[in-house]
């Protein structure tokens, strides 16, 4: 089935449903294109990766340039 196919008979379908089934089928096609979230274990083999006197350094630069609010920025 070509594509333009595939979405010409969604759209068939989506004719056919209530208005409250159209929005589950929204729902359900958002939820298919969002990226897939990784598992706080699944991220373990990052741990460790920088060095702490890098993290103090990027700590202090966040600190001191990030906190920051300019009135000139519009």
């Amino acid at each position: 089935m070509a594509n333009q196919s595939i979405q010409e008979e969604i759209l068939n379908q989506l004719d056919k449903l209530p208005i409250e089934q159209q929005a589950r089928v929204l729902d359900f096609a958002r939820a298919l294109t969002k990226p897939e979230r990784k598992q706080g274990k699944d991220l373990l083999h990052f741990a460790g990766g920088i060095n702490i006197d890098e993290l103090r350094l990027m700590t202090q630069a966040i600190e001191r340039d990030c906190e920051q609010v300019n009135a000139d920025d519009r």
